[in-house]
């Protein structure tokens, strides 16, 4: 009986179809299909080739007995992986010998910074072996920014971010072109690297750069270093290949624009399509980036032609300066935000940020109003802003809650309809209690409330409730609250369902 063949199969950043032919014949071709993963059991590199999985192969699972935690195995980390690895080469080598093929999965490539090495180091002496190279994670992060690495006489680099502050900016400094793989434990060392060096504003941050999850481009120094994953990695471009413009837009001839692009900041409305104005479809039409709060980005249905750069809701200012320096470059580039971008969103960030550096002085920003939540919810209700109303956000956030209680105390003085939005999240529960109990003092308890839960989409529920009802507990981030002034009131349609008015007239 012959024996099998290991074969180590690359394959690729993360997108099953940057898979090569080779490797997805030869992993549905296979008697043994092997991969690493974690305790927890799921594994990148079986998700990437499941596709091509023919569903009655045995799957070896080899689980690292550690990763970030402590072990207390008597040789420490080094010792419990050594022993790991011996006892996985020993299981493929079962395999090997009764003459099954085993394809062993690798992300990326199996002689790049791979798990797969250890076992070619085990097994290659013994059974023949077969490497099938895969596409890197560099080249799909170059590809991710459409920005040549290299070009001519620049040098490109490929550094651990595991070196170390010091040791990587050393590195750094006597390089051209420059790729950091391991960035996610040590982001911090690797920032602070980039910007002892004076790199920092040369270097992109690109997360999942070609995975089926969604994209994530900045500028490195933007980027939170307690939000890095595992698959990310830091892109410098060599001096001759930086000297390219990131390709323009077409114009309206097919001819490339070489000069600056423009920035619109599009509302989204605060639902489906059907809430989408023509001027913000044509907006998200016409750009060639789309920037955003990523569960933001994730609305606007994707195009090829389009990059797309979602991002953490905590990163405006930074989201905002990324955005214009895209226009910088010739792009055309839509920042999107829910309901009005000009209602507790992205307007008034971008246009600060245009205003406050001369570089961005010549780039148009146009702001393209949408559908507000209170005016959704509104709808949905009746009419409860009918006459004069208040718009007043909960947060404290980004102002001290004294104010917020100040200016609600007014509006409910001044007997305006209050439009309540971002009442209550995960960490702010008490804000809307309090809120609850200061307009129980200048409002009667049986004053008309309008509770939305995700307005626009399936999700969607509208209440009407009252003041002395109203549960804090059951409001969250995604409702908006509107509480009537003195002169609203519940009547019912020919449904019987409750509608909320409050009346264009005021008395006196």
């Amino acid at each position: 009986m012959n024996d099998g063949t290991l074969y180590g199969v690359g394959l690729g950043p993360g997108d099953p179809e940057l898979v090569t032919v080779k490797a997805a014949r030869l992993i549905g071709a296979a008697d043994v299909v092997a991969y690493h993963c974690a305790r927890h059991g799921r594994s990148v590199a079986r998700s990437i080739a499941e596709p091509y999985l023919r569903g009655d192969q045995v799957e070896e699972q080899l689980v690292y007995p550690v990763t970030t935690e402590v072990t207390d195995h008597p040789g420490g980390y080094e010792g419990a992986m050594e022993e790991f690895y011996e006892a996985a080469a020993a299981r493929l080598i079962a395999h090997l010998s009764a003459g099954r093929d085993v394809v062993l999965l690798a992300e990326g490539d199996p002689l790049f910074y791979s798990s797969y090495m250890h076992m070619h180091k085990r097994i290659s002496g013994r059974f023949a072996t077969v490497i099938v190279p895969g596409v890197t994670s560099v080249s799909a992060a170059s590809a991710a920014l459409a920005m040549p690495l290299v070009e001519g006489d620049d040098v490109l680099t490929v550094l651990p971010g595991t070196l170390g502050r010091e040791q990587l900016a050393d590195r750094l400094r006597g390089t051209g072109a420059a790729a950091i793989m391991k960035i996610s434990r040590g982001y911090a060392d690797v920032r602070a690297a980039l910007k002892d060096c004076g790199r920092l504003d040369q270097a992109y941050y690109v997360e999942r750069a070609s995975g089926g999850r969604r994209q994530v481009i900045e500028r490195a120094g933007d980027v939170d270093p307690a939000a890095v994953p595992y698959m990310s990695l830091v892109i410098i471009a060599g001096a001759e290949a930086a000297g390219h413009p990131v390709p323009a837009s077409p114009g309206p001839d097919g001819e490339r624009d070489t000069g600056p692009g423009r920035v619109d900041v599009v509302g989204l409305g605060p639902g489906g399509r059907d809430w989408l104005t023509p001027q913000a479809a044509a907006a998200l039409a016409a750009a060639d980036d789309l920037v955003g709060y990523a569960p933001y980005v994730d609305r606007v249905p994707p195009n090829p032609r389009q990059r797309r750069h979602g991002s953490d809701n905590r990163v405006e200012a930074q989201r905002a300066e990324f955005a214009l320096d895209l226009a910088l470059r010739g792009r055309r580039v839509a920042v999107v935000s829910s309901g009005d971008p000009g209602v507790f969103a992205m307007a008034s960030v971008v246009l600060e940020a245009a205003a406050a550096d001369s570089r961005f002085a010549g780039i148009p920003v146009a702001v393209v109003p949408g559908i507000t939540a209170a005016q959704a919810v509104a709808a949905l209700a009746g009419a409860p802003l009918g006459h004069d109303y208040v718009t007043l956000s909960l947060s404290d956030r980004l102002k001290p809650w004294a104010v917020i209680a100040r200016r609600l105390a007014a509006a409910a003085a001044g007997d305006f309809a209050i439009a309540i939005y971002n009442p209550a999240s995960r960490s702010r529960r008490q804000q809307l209690a309090d809120a609850r109990a200061l307009l129980l003092t200048h409002r009667d308890a049986a004053t008309p409330v309008v509770v939305g839960r995700a307005v626009g989409t399936d999700d969607q529920q509208v209440t009407v409730t009252t003041l002395r009802e109203l549960d804090p507990a059951q409001v969250d981030m995604s409702c908006l609250v509107i509480v009537g002034s003195s002169q609203s009131r519940v009547v019912r349609d020919s449904s019987g369902a409750a509608r909320v008015i409050t009346p264009r007239r005021y008395p006196g």
